[in-house]
């Protein structure tokens, strides 16, 4: 035994150079499998038992004298004087948890030390027996260090039930959506739902994740302050170990400024595509007012010819369609316009394009149609569509300075395609544009879709067209795919699906025998011309009309209860007060009022603040007469609906 120090703990005699009782207590513990031993009170190693031996690869006997604090790391030697001041009073016991510097690396170990002492009552010795906890401390630390993660992430992440109820949300969530976890349950928040634009699509991410499934999309939620935001969300199982769904785990991060970026960036190459169809727009506007003014002049000239007259009338009204036809054009790259999908006739939207192209590009540049007869009609918004065709030929001719032939094909694809956003098992038309240019090495080809990417000179390309393509199509859940050859031209095939049971809208009647009406009607239009056409025109059909020049004329019209009217044709952009301020008022006097707006151009915030206030129905000028009718004799022989407000 070593020597004993002096004074080892105020109060406590120092221990004897042999204590016989540690060696006593000791003996019961050879055959333990938990590691025991005994210290002094100077913390030297008096006694181990073969357990704790193991731990150190070391004999019993060859420890004696080993202080404790050489086989503890620094920190956990420091907390030693601790313990013994604990074990100096009654009743004499302490638990104690410390690394240790074992043969196996560092290890836990959780330690019930009691004090012995002499006959006199004097401790003399420490006396440990203690239990490996190394799986335990190391999963608490697993656990601490995933909470602190969820905890701080930047991420929204929730847990809910089976059910769809949460039962847990980080701080994320509480500063995201300003509701905590008492306020989900309290006001039962549907949280998996939030931002999901309809039935169909909150449908759809349940059909996903109760197969067992991942659902991710992208997801516009308007917040207590009003403004959008727009995060990527996806929703996937937790599972228990028998591999049964527990829980639904929903991770949403904010995207709002990548996809402002991505708006910005399709916005700027609108603008770009816009300057490369400016010629080839004057040039058709040119054309039309021709054609206008000709057949205007011989009208004039009091011709008593009648066949002569009529010829000349359609003329001038087919001209009018084609240059309403220019309109929406400019507007579709020129400015921000809805989204919408419906079904669309590819190869109808192809002749008309090219025709647009044939006037525009060079005329070393020549066009071949290889259309599929009767091709179904596709999915898609028109005027993304556009700009898909646009930006392909755009490309195909910049690739062929010295000329050449593009070629559109289209055909339909019956089996899957390769896309993260395709569907399987559905059925896609497919559009190929391929040109006879210079071709692309593989090294172009893999970055051609990269944003700003261009192998262009100087200030002649931005980077941006097929970029904006490869977006268009990956929204719409469709493909795109490239073959380049140097020398041999490029072909581009894009994938978009059918329309599921969709039938491509009818053109118009080209006459005006549209049902009349003995109804009374408000025409609400700056325009003098048109509103004095409008209101003529449905007199002549049977209705009651008035007219209003402005937007405080038509105010004081409707606000007068003595006057009565069954429908208003109310223009958007009014002078004085604007069409959205004279709805406000329909709203409050008139709350049962049908009403149709009317705009040359309508774009999505517009149409929701009409929304909001209770209004369905909407028309883009130009339209013709016999479009007007129909569709006001359709309002007005709907069923009235439920009286809205704000």
């Amino acid at each position: 035994m070593p020597e004993t120090l002096s004074d080892p703990l105020p109060g406590v005699a120092p221990a004897p150079a042999a204590p016989p009782d540690a060696a006593a207590g000791l003996g019961a513990w050879e055959t333990s499998a938990d590691p025991a031993y005994c210290r002094d009170l100077h913390g030297r190693l008096l006694a181990a038992n073969p357990a704790f031996a193991r731990l150190f690869g070391r004999s019993a006997e060859a420890l004696v004298g080993t202080p404790v604090a050489a086989l503890l790391p620094a920190e956990d030697a420091a907390r030693l004087p601790a313990t013994l001041a604990a074990l100096a009073h009654p009743p004499h016991q302490a638990t104690s948890e410390h690394r240790w510097l074992t043969s196996r690396g560092v290890r836990w170990f959780a330690w019930e030390e009691a004090a012995l002492t002499n006959a006199a009552g004097e401790v003399t010795a420490i006396r440990a027996t203690g239990r490996d906890i190394t799986r335990q401390r190391l999963t608490e630390e697993q656990f601490h260090r995933l909470s602190s993660a969820v905890e701080q992430s930047p991420v929204t992440i929730v847990i809910t039930d089976l059910a769809g109820r949460a039962q847990y949300v980080n701080p994320k969530f509480t500063a995201v959506s300003g509701h905590t976890l008492e306020d989900v349950l309290d006001q039962n928040i549907e949280v998996l739902r939030d931002g999901h634009p309809d039935a169909d699509s909150y449908d759809r991410l349940w059909q996903t994740v109760q197969t067992g499934g991942e659902w991710r999309g992208e997801l516009a939620t308007r917040r207590g302050d009003g403004g959008l935001v727009w995060e990527s969300v996806k929703v996937s199982c937790l599972r228990s170990p028998a591999g049964e769904i527990t829980n639904y785990l929903c991770l949403r991060e904010d995207i709002s400024e990548r996809k402002k970026l991505e708006h910005d960036l399709r916005q700027a190459y609108k603008m770009e595509t816009l300057g490369t169809l400016a010629g080839g727009i004057a040039h058709d506007f040119n054309n039309v007012l021709a054609i206008i003014n000709g057949y205007a002049e011989i009208c004039l000239q009091g011709t008593p010819d009648a066949a002569l007259l009529q010829k000349s009338l359609r003329e001038i009204r087919s001209a009018a369609q084609r240059a309403g036809g220019l309109v929406r054009q400019i507007l579709t790259f020129s400015r921000k316009t809805e989204i919408r999908f419906a079904a669309i006739d590819l190869n109808q939207l192809v002749r008309d394009l090219v025709k647009l192209l044939d006037e525009t590009f060079p005329r070393t540049v020549t066009f071949a149609l290889e259309l599929q007869p009767q091709l179904p009609p596709l999915l898609a918004d028109l005027n993304q569509l556009q700009q898909v065709i646009l930006n392909l030929c755009v490309n195909a001719r910049d690739a062929m300075p010295d000329g050449g032939v593009i070629t559109l094909a289209t055909l339909v694809h019956a089996g899957g395609i390769q896309g993260h956003n395709a569907v399987a098992g559905r059925s896609y038309a497919c559009l190929r544009v391929s040109d006879t240019g210079t071709g692309m090495s593989p090294e172009v080809r893999g970055r051609i879709f990269e944003p700003f990417f261009t192998t262009k000179q100087g200030n002649q390309g931005t980077g941006l067209g097929l970029a904006v393509v490869y977006g268009i199509v990956d929204s719409h859940q469709g493909a795109i795919e490239v073959d380049s050859t140097p020398g041999a031209g490029s072909v581009f095939s894009v994938c978009l699906p059918l329309a599921v049971s969709a039938v491509v809208a009818p053109t118009a009647a080209v006459n005006s025998d549209f049902p009349g009406g003995t109804e009374s009607l408000l025409i609400v239009d700056d325009e003098r011309s048109l509103r004095d056409l409008l209101a003529q025109t449905f007199r002549h059909k049977g209705y009651q009309t008035a007219t209003a020049a402005n937007g405080y004329e038509a105010i004081d019209i409707i606000s007068d209860p003595a006057r009565h009217f069954d429908l208003i044709l109310l223009d958007l952009n009014l002078p004085g007060a604007t069409g959205l301020q004279v709805m406000k008022v329909i709203r409050l006097c008139r709350p049962q009022a049908r009403v149709l707006v009317l705009s040359g151009l309508i774009t999505p915030e517009t149409r929701a603040d009409f929304q909001h206030l209770g209004q369905r129905d909407f028309m883009q000028k130009p339209h013709t007469l016999d479009e007007m009718g129909r569709r006001l004799r359709t309002i007005l022989d709907a069923p009235r609906a439920p009286a809205a407000g704000p």
